[in-house]
């Protein structure tokens, strides 16, 4: 038997009347609402309050910031636990739009000063959900997928044989971070009579295995980018002196922790939507979630349309409404579990960034839009930076959803990302049932329009 974790404080949770706190008892009933209006415990929830309270949980219903600084950046990361990191630029690189979704505007230096400043930095890289930016505290919680790593079991087969078949070469790898790092994986191809770059595992050299093997192993870790291309160096030269003394918990715990990570993260959800947060294994995650109900840290709850069994976050706040206007990375963890998605919203979404032109449905690289409690549309967006214009080559609106209403604040949020990308048109493509509702937006005749003379 473990002992009860004590209450984790979030400095997030919205305060007010208007957010109702669900209950923080150990068992629920289900009861009605008193006569003061209190909702009591409740052990069954609405489809429309699963999609409130899963909101509420990542940050959307809280106003946006006239000025995100430095601090709104820490909080909202603290909150979500995990921001994925990817590569595709056709717009924004995916790990600043989850910001940009939540507080508006902000200047995306933050983000990268939040990674990679030195020893005050409060974000690290590491394999989370994805590869993904995780808050520094979090560093002993993963320690253990940091070991496992190491020993060949929780990483990818391509780096385990390299640490496996060559494991002299790994270590003069290694040696060459020490003494030249930060350093990137290409400096090192072809060093020691290394195999080149092949058409092999991933295309990567085995310079680049051995750096990624290590950093799985949590050996070395990104101490900056250039570019988009990692810089490697020692883990203890990169990580704050305190994170790195930090107490490391044993893994049961520390998969418990990253559990109610994922629970205050996602507000109500089932156990392999928690699993897939930290992309835990089904054997752990559902040894822990066992564990979290008897400790009463997740309340067991049933969401009208699931067949799957549902847990509460005890500290979960269901608003009465939500009034959210925002477009969506692909990868935001709002939406990046797919059945999820489909879930709470009869959403279903799919990247076709690999799917042949003539075969996509929707478009190269679509957002999802989010009006209110619910995914109304999905835009097909593009940043041409040579002509500082923001593309919009298709836009779909939801079966549930009036055009009429979408359009002009759909339309509103274009412009809101244009500006914050330093773009100064807009340009309504042709495809998608939506688009030809959103070209009246723009004046008659023409396919651009100077933000300047766009409503906010």
């Amino acid at each position: 038997m473990f002992e009860r974790s004590p209450p984790h404080p979030d400095p997030l949770r919205p305060d007010g009347a208007e957010r109702e706190v669900l209950s923080s008892a150990h068992t629920l009933a289900p009861l009605p609402a008193s006569a003061d209006g209190v909702l009591k415990p409740k052990e069954r929830f609405s489809p429309t309050e699963a999609r409130r309270i899963a909101l509420s949980a990542q940050g959307f219903c809280q106003a946006r910031p006239e000025a995100p600084d430095a601090g709104h950046l820490k909080k909202l990361t603290r909150r979500l636990g995990v921001v994925q990191i990817d590569s595709v630029n056709v717009l924004a690189r995916a790990h600043y739009l989850p910001a940009f979704s939540r507080l508006g505007g902000y200047e995306t230096e933050l983000l990268h000063q939040a990674a990679y400043a030195g020893r005050r930095r409060h974000l690290f890289e590491y394999w989370a959900h994805e590869a993904s930016y995780v808050p520094v505290e979090a560093y002993p919680l993963l320690r253990w997928r940091m070991e496992r790593a190491a020993s060949g079991t929780d990483i990818y087969g391509g780096l385990a044989s390299i640490a496996r078949e060559k494991p002299d070469y790994v270590e003069r790898m290694y040696d060459q971070v020490r003494r030249r790092g930060p350093i990137g994986a290409g400096e090192l191809e072809g060093e020691d009579d290394a195999t080149p770059r092949s058409a092999g595992w991933w295309g990567w050299s085995d310079a680049k295995r051995a750096m990624e093997y290590l950093f799985w192993a949590g050996r070395i870790t990104t101490a900056t980018r250039r570019g988009f291309e990692r810089l490697y160096d020692l883990t203890e030269r990169v990580l704050p002196r305190a994170v790195l003394d930090a107490p490391v918990p044993d893994v049961a715990e520390a998969q418990r922790q990253l559990m109610m990570i994922s629970s205050r993260a996602l507000g109500i959800a089932t156990e392999p939507d928690l699993r897939d947060y930290f992309r835990l294994r089904p054997e752990d995650s559902k040894a822990r979630v066992a564990e979290l109900v008897e400790a009463g840290a997740l309340l067991p709850v049933a969401v009208k349309g699931w067949s799957q069994q549902a847990y509460l976050d005890p500290a979960a706040r269901l608003p009465r409404k939500v009034e959210a206007r925002t477009l969506l990375s692909p990868f935001d963890p709002l939406v990046f579990e797919r059945a999820r998605t489909e879930r709470l919203w009869d959403f279903r979404y799919r990247i076709e960034i690999y799917v042949p032109e003539a075969k996509r449905v929707h478009g190269y690289y679509v957002l999802p839009f989010l009006l209110g409690d619910k995914l109304a549309a999905r835009v097909d967006l593009k940043a041409d930076r040579a002509n500082r214009t923001l593309l919009v080559p298709a836009a779909h609106v939801e079966g549930h959803a009036d055009p009429a209403q979408v359009a002009p604040e759909l339309f509103a949020s274009l412009t809101d990302m244009a500006r914050w990308l330093g773009l100064e048109h807009i340009e309504i493509g042709p495809r998608g049932d939506l688009a030809p509702w959103l070209a009246r937006h723009v004046p008659a005749g023409m396919h651009r329009r100077p933000i300047s003379q766009t409503a906010s």
